[in-house]
């Protein structure tokens, strides 16, 4: 399997600390989605959709761990219950709101993505697909208020 980079992602935040550690944490910021010319044409009908996922690679990573203390518990906790980039793939993943689409160029509202990063793919955000009854969040205790204040630190740098 070979997977290229289809555009990249532009964000306010230049370096890893200190950011906003899931879209909750973002929901004012803006940035841009440029994709490559050449997929250009896949974001025809897009404009219909409030929100979008996007997928992409946590560039910066430069380690795994299969074991890893994620920024809003104290514990450590296996890499596949947590979102951290020090995954064996460094694949990420957003939902943002889309607030303009301009020939290649998709602007978001709620990254919270570094600046630079590759984008792998979008895909729509649709809710009979996509939202769940009830769920639970297994460790993970931190209220959206809580997720929203909280930063990174230098722990996945």
């Amino acid at each position: 399997m070979h997977i290229q980079p289809i555009g990249i992602i532009h964000s306010p935040f230049k370096c890893l600390e200190d950011m906003p550690i899931q879209p909750a944490g973002a929901r004012e910021t803006t940035g841009t989605v440029v994709v490559d010319d050449q997929y250009r044409a896949g974001l025809a009908d897009l404009e219909g959709f409030s929100h979008i996922y996007l997928l992409y690679c946590f560039h910066q990573a430069t380690r795994t761990s299969l074991t890893v203390t994620p920024f809003m518990d104290t514990h450590p906790r296996g890499v596949f219950a947590t979102r951290s980039p020090l995954r064996p793939n460094h694949i990420g993943l957003s939902i943002v709101e889309i607030a303009a689409i301009a020939g290649n160029i998709v602007t978001v509202r709620g990254i919270d993505v570094l600046d630079g990063t590759p984008l792998l793919d979008i895909k729509p955000y649709v809710a009979a697909f996509d939202t769940v009854g009830p769920s639970r969040s297994g460790w993970m205790k931190a209220s959206a208020a809580d997720v929203a204040v909280k930063r990174s630190d230098d722990r996945f740098v």
